[in-house]
C-alpha cells in the first residue's frame, strides 16, 4: 500500500472492502477514493462519451471521474462519487459505464470515432435517413445513454424528513464556518451548522497548517467540542445543503446511515427543510485545472486534492516507488502541495510553473516559465512532456498535480438567479452584492481564501448576521494562522494540436469549445448545450470557469463579458428516495383515519382507501361468508330501520363575512344569496369551461355564516379554488374561508327510524317534520351539552340527517348512537352500502362527475342561474353544451341474473358494437337488494325519451354483452316522499 506517515486515519481499525469483486483493506477515516489510491488502484472508471480511462481527480464532491456503483440488490446506488463515500467494513463497489471489464472496455472504440463525435454531433446527425431514427438511432442512443444502472429492485431502506427553524444556519464547517458558529453560539443564537463531510474542519483537515502555533486540526477539535457542549447548537455532519428557496428556506440531505453496510434500525437519509432567520454560506472553494494535451490520464489530479490525500489520509499520490511526482501550476498554491509532499518524503520531480518570474518555495526543483504539453500511459500516468524556453523533453513521472486557481462555491448564492461577478485580482467569479435575502457569504466562498482571511471573515460576517437578528455579538479573539502566499497569473490552458480535456466526465475538449465558437454557439447557454459542458453529475465545478476563459480568448472578449451560466438546485446529486421521504407502500401518501376508525376496527370492519382516508367498506357479522351478504344487510337496514355511517370525509368549508352570500353566488352555478338562515341548498360548482366540477350542499347557519360541503375527493381542490377566487378574482369582497373537514366528525343517520333515534340524544330541540323540515339545519347540543350541528339532508333517499360534533367526540358518538338505537334496529353501514343506496336513488358522485359532465346531463340544467354571473356559467351556455341531449338514466338487466358492468357501452339492439354506434355508457353499477338484481346509472342519448327501451350493454374488453332496460334513475321512491316524512 502507498501509505505515508501521519494522517487522520485510525490505523488500529482495519476495514475490508471490495472493488470490482477484488478484496482490499483500508482504515477507519478513509474514503473509498483514498483507500483505492492507497491500494495502488488508479483506474476507476470510464468517461461518458469516449469511454477513456479515468482516475480519481479530486478529493470532494466536485469529483468528475470516480463514479462507482455502491452496494448491490435493492440498495445499489449508481453514480456515487468515491471521494465522498466513507469507507466501512463490508463495503462493495463496482466501476460503471463500460462494456466488458473496466480494463478492456469494448466501448472505448468510441475514442477512435472522436473525429465524428465532436461538439454538437447529436444535433447534426440522426436526421437522415428519416426512417432510421426509430429503428436504429434511438435504440442505439438509449443503450449507450446513462452511466450507472439501477438494480430494478425495491429499495429496502427507510427515509425521513425533518424541519428546523434556527436563528442562524451556517453552511460549511471550514475555518470561516466554524469561526462564525463559535461567535453565534457564544452569543446565544440558535445555530445549525451543516457540512457535507463526516468531520468538521473543511480544508483545514487536509492542509496541515497551524492555527495559534498548533496544528489546525487541534483548533478544529476544540471548537467542535465546545459546539457539541452547547444546547443552542445543532451539528449536521454528512449533510449537504443543496438548494436555497423562498422565505429563508433551505433544502438539505443528511446521510444518516450511508457510512454503514445497512441502516439497521435507523433511516438511511433525512431530507431537512430548514427555515432560518439568517444564513451564512461558508462553503469554501473548488480548485480548477489547466487543460493541456492528454491531461485526462489516471494519475493526474488536482493539486489541492493531492495535498489532502497526503495530509488527511496519508496516501502517496504515485503508484510506482521509482517514479516521482510533478506539480503543474500557475499560482502559489501548487507550491504548497510540493512543500507538503516533500515533508512527507514523497519523491518530487519538481514544480512546473507557467509563470515566468517565480522562484522555488522549498527544497525542490522549480521549472519557471514551463508548461506540460503531453502525457503518456494509457491506464495510468507514466511520463509527461515539459516545454520550457522552447525546448521539450519527456520526464518519468508517476503522478501529476494540476492547479489553475480556485473558484468560490457560489452556487447557493446564485439560486435566486443571482449571477456571480468577476474579480480581476483573484481571477475568479465571486458572489454578487445581491444574494438571496438573509444569506450572507463568508470565507473562500467569497474569495477570502487563505486560512487567516477565512477566520477573520467568518468572525465579521457572524457579527453582521447577529446584528441583523437584533443580537449583540460577544467579544472573541481572532486566532492566528500561518501566512499563505496566493499570487496567481492568468494562464488558462496550454495551446496545442492534441485534445486537451476541459470537462472530464462528458469528454469536452478545448477543440470542442473552438468548434462551438466556429459554429456561432458562443453565448454561454448555447456553449453549454452544444458541447454538454457542465451537464454531468459534477455540474462543471472544475470545468466551467476554464471553458469560459477559453471562449473569451476565442471571441476577444473578457471573461465577464462572455458571462456565466445560472446555477440551479441541487448543488450535488440528491437521491429520489430521500426526496420522496420514504413515502412508499402504506406511506406513499398520508393515511387519514376517520374519528370512528378505532371503533370500526374493533368491529372487524373491512377498510378501503378513499382519497387519503381509510373508510369502513362494510361490517361483516358472524355467519356472513361473502362481502355482499354484509352489504345487502346494511342497505336493507337503512331502508327498514336506521343506519349510521361516518361521512366525516366530506369536505367542510366555513365561509364567513358580510359578502359571504355574494361570494357563494359567484362560486356556485345556482343561487345561494337567497338561501334562508337555518336552511340547506344543494349546489353545483362549474369549471371555467362550463363543465361540472363538484357538487355538495351549502348550509346557512347565520346571517354571514355558511358551511359548504364537498365530495371527499375534491375537498382540498375545491378549497384551493375558492381561496384563489377570494384572493385573486374578488379581493374586494369581505369574506373568510376556513377548511374545517378535520374539525368536525359527521355521521349520516338515515332511515325511517332516524328521527326517533336522534330525539333520544338531542337536547331540548324539536326536530319534528314541522319544526325541522327537509333541507333544514341548526346549531344545537346533544348528549347533555355537547355542541353539534344538525343537517336534514339525505344521500340515501330515506328520512335522514347528518349530525356533526367536534372530531374528538366522534368515536364516542358512534358508540352512543348504536347503543341508543338497539331497539330501533340501528346498524352501522359502510361505503359499499352507501354506494348501493345512492345508486338506487339516482344520486351522482365521482363516477358521474368525470370532468366531461354538464349540468344538463344530470337533468340539472335549470340550476345554472341566468339571473347572476358565476364561474363557468357563460361557457356552460355554449350551444354544444346547452343542447347536450345525454341524460343520466337507470338501467336494469332484462335477465335479472345477469351482471351490469360499470364502463359498459350502450348500443341499440341490432347495431354493430363500435364507436360510431355508441349511445352512451354506464357510469356506476351495484346489486340492489330492493330491486333484486344488479342495477346501473349511466348517460344515454335522449335517455329521458327512451324509458322502457331495451339496449345492449357491451363490454368488448372482456367480451361480455347483456340486454338492459332503460328506466328512471330513481329506482327507489322516485317522488321523494320518504325523505320528506
Amino acid at each position: 500500500m502507498s501509505r505515508i506517515q501521519g494522517g487522520l486515519i485510525d490505523r488500529n481499525k482495519v476495514l475490508n472492502f471490495t472493488f470490482n469483486n477484488k478484496s482490499y483493506q483500508g482504515f477507519e477515516g478513509d474514503t473509498l477514493a483514498s483507500a483505492l489510491l492507497a491500494n495502488d488502484v488508479q483506474l476507476v472508471g470510464r468517461s461518458f462519451k469516449y469511454h477513456r480511462p479515468r482516475g480519481i481527480y479530486s478529493a470532494g464532491s466536485e469529483e468528475p471521474n470516480a463514479l462507482i456503483e455502491l452496494r448491490d440488490g435493492g440498495r445499489q446506488e449508481p453514480n456515487t462519487r468515491a471521494t465522498v463515500v466513507e469507507l466501512y467494513d463490508g463495503l462493495t463497489a463496482k466501476s460503471q459505464n463500460h462494456m466488458g471489464s473496466l480494463e478492456r472496455d469494448l466501448l472505448s472504440v468510441n475514442d477512435l470515432l472522436s473525429p465524428v463525435l465532436s461538439a454538437g454531433f447529436y444535433y447534426k446527425t440522426f436526421m437522415w435517413p428519416r426512417a432510421f431514427w426509430e429503428k436504429l438511432y434511438e435504440p442505439a442512443i438509449r443503450r449507450a445513454a446513462g452511466l450507472g444502472k439501477l438494480s430494478g429492485q425495491a429499495d429496502p431502506d427507510a427515509y425521513d424528513r425533518g424541519y428546523l427553524h434556527p436563528d442562524l444556519l451556517i453552511i460549511g464547517a471550514g475555518a470561516a464556518g466554524l469561526m462564525a458558529a463559535l461567535v453565534a453560539a457564544r452569543s446565544g443564537a440558535e445555530v445549525v451548522i451543516a457540512d457535507e463531510d463526516s468531520q468538521l474542519g473543511g480544508r483545514l483537515l487536509g492542509e496541515g497548517g497551524l492555527i495559534d502555533d498548533a496544528p489546525a486540526t487541534e483548533w478544529v477539535a476544540a471548537v467542535r467540542a465546545e459546539l457539541e457542549s452547547l444546547s443552542n447548537v445543532r451539528i449536521l455532519s454528512r449533510t449537504t445543503v443543496f438548494g436555497v428557496y423562498d422565505h429563508g428556506i433551505f433544502g438539505a440531505v443528511e446521510r444518516v446511515s450511508d457510512h454503514k453496510v445497512t441502516p439497521g434500525n435507523s433511516v438511511r437519509q433525512t431530507l431537512w427543510r430548514i427555515t432560518a432567520k439568517s444564513a451564512i454560506l461558508a462553503a469554501g472553494a473548488t480548485e480548477r485545472h489547466m487543460p493541456f494535451a492528454d491531461n485526462d490520464r489516471p494519475g493526474i489530479m488536482l493539486s489541492g486534492a493531492m495535498r489532502a490525500y497526503a495530509n488527511r489520509w496519508a496516501v502517496a499520490p504515485h503508484r510506482r516507488n521509482d517514479a516521482p511526482v510533478a506539480i503543474f501550476t500557475n499560482n502559489d498554491d501548487g507550491h504548497r502541495t510540493a512543500q507538503a509532499l516533500a515533508q512527507k518524503g514523497v519523491p518530487l520531480l519538481g514544480v512546473i510553473d507557467a509563470r515566468a518570474n517565480v522562484t522555488s518555495f522549498g527544497n525542490y526543483t522549480t521549472y519557471a516559465n514551463a508548461t506540460v504539453t503531453g502525457t503518456r500511459g494509457r491506464k495510468g500516468l507514466t511520463s509527461i512532456e515539459m516545454s520550457r524556453n522552447g525546448q521539450r523533453e519527456w520526464l518519468n513521472c508517476g503522478a501529476l498535480a494540476v492547479s489553475g486557481g480556485w473558484n468560490p462555491n457560489v452556487h447557493l448564492a446564485s439560486h435566486h438567479r443571482g449571477r456571480p461577478v468577476w474579480d480581476d485580482a483573484k481571477l475568479t467569479f465571486v458572489p454578487d452584492d445581491n444574494p438571496p435575502k438573509g444569506l450572507l457569504i463568508a470565507g473562500a466562498a467569497r474569495g477570502q481564501g487563505s486560512t487567516q482571511e477565512a477566520l477573520a471573515d467568518g468572525l465579521a460576517v457572524a457579527r453582521q448576521a447577529l446584528s441583523a437578528l437584533g443580537r449583540s455579538a460577544v467579544d472573541i479573539s481572532l486566532p492566528k494562522a500561518q501566512e499563505e502566499a496566493g499570487a496567481i497569473e492568468a494562464i488558462w490552458h496550454v495551446p496545442g494540436s492534441k485534445r486537451a480535456w476541459v470537462d472530464f466526465q462528458n469528454d469536452v475538449t478545448v477543440k470542442d469549445i473552438k468548434l462551438a465558437h466556429q459554429e456561432n454557439m458562443r453565448p454561454v447557454e448555447h456553449l453549454k448545450r452544444w458541447t454538454t459542458l457542465g451537464m454531468a453529475t459534477d455540474q462543471g465545478k472544475t470545468a466551467n470557469v476554464t471553458a469560459l476563459a477559453v471562449m473569451a480568448e476565442l471571441t476577444g472578449k473578457t471573461i465577464p463579458e462572455t458571462g456565466t451560466t445560472i446555477f440551479r438546485p441541487p448543488y450535488t446529486p440528491v437521491s429520489m428516495g430521500v426526496l420522496g421521504g420514504g413515502d412508499t407502500g402504506a406511506n406513499f401518501r398520508p393515511r387519514r383515519l376517520t374519528p370512528s376508525h378505532s371503533w370500526a376496527e374493533s368491529q372487524g370492519a373491512v377498510f378501503v382507501e378513499v382519497g387519503q382516508w381509510m373508510r369502513a367498506q362494510y361490517f361483516p357479522q358472524p355467519g356472513e361468508t361473502h362481502w355482499r351478504q354484509s352489504v345487502d344487510r346494511e342497505a336493507l337496514a337503512v331502508r327498514s330501520g336506521v343506519g349510521i355511517c361516518d361521512v366525516t370525509t366530506l369536505g367542510k368549508i366555513d365561509v364567513q363575512g358580510k359578502d359571504a352570500a355574494e361570494f357563494l353566488n359567484r362560486v356556485y352555478a345556482n343561487m345561494m344569496g337567497t338561501l334562508k338562515e337555518g336552511m340547506v341548498r344543494y349546489g353545483l360548482m362549474l369549471r371555467e369551461d362550463g363543465h361540472l366540477y363538484d357538487d355538495g350542499t351549502c348550509a346557512r347557519l347565520g346571517e354571514n355564516h355558511y358551511v359548504v360541503t364537498t365530495t371527499t375527493a375534491n375537498a382540498g381542490p375545491v378549497y384551493q379554488r375558492m381561496e384563489f377566487a377570494r384572493q385573486c378574482l374578488w379581493p374586494d369582497l369581505d369574506v373568510t374561508l376556513m377548511s374545517t373537514t378535520d374539525a368536525w366528525a359527521q355521521f349520516a343517520v338515515a332511515g325511517p327510524n332516524s328521527r326517533q333515534l336522534l330525539e333520544r340524544i338531542v337536547d331540548d330541540v324539536d326536530i319534528s317534520n314541522e319544526a325541522f323540515p327537509f333541507m333544514g339545519c341548526r346549531e344545537l347540543t346533544v348528549c347533555k351539552g355537547l355542541r353539534a350541528r344538525l343537517f336534514r339532508i339525505s344521500f340515501s333517499g330515506e328520512l335522514a340527517f347528518e349530525l356533526a360534533v367536534p372530531a374528538r367526540y366522534g368515536n364516542a358518538l358512534m358508540e352512543r348512537l348504536l347503543q341508543e338505537g338497539k331497539d330501533l334496529g340501528a346498524t352501522p353501514y359502510g361505503t359499499e352500502a352507501l354506494g348501493v343506496l345512492r345508486i338506487e336513488k339516482g344520486h351522482a358522485t365521482g363516477n358521474e362527475l368525470t370532468g366531461q359532465t354538464t349540468a344538463a346531463m344530470l337533468g340539472l340544467g335549470k340550476m345554472v342561474s341566468a339571473k347572476k354571473d358565476s364561474i363557468g356559467a357563460v361557457m356552460s351556455r355554449r350551444e354544444g353544451m346547452a343542447n347536450d341531449d345525454r341524460r343520466l338514466m337507470g338501467f336494469e338487466p332484462v335477465d335479472k341474473s345477469q351482471p351490469v358492468t360499470a364502463g359498459a357501452h350502450l348500443i341499440n339492439v341490432g347495431d354493430p358494437v363500435d364507436l360510431d354506434h355508441d349511445q352512451g355508457w354506464i357510469t356506476s353499477a351495484a346489486y340492489s337488494p330492493h330491486v333484486g338484481s344488479m342495477i346501473g346509472l349511466g348517460y344515454l342519448e335522449n335517455g329521458d325519451q327512451r324509458i322502457g327501451e331495451e339496449m345492449v350493454a357491451a363490454n368488448p374488453i372482456e367480451g361480455e354483452s347483456i340486454r338492459v332496460r332503460v328506466v328512471s334513475a330513481h329506482f327507489i321512491d322516485p317522488k321523494g316522499e320518504r325523505l320528506r316524512d
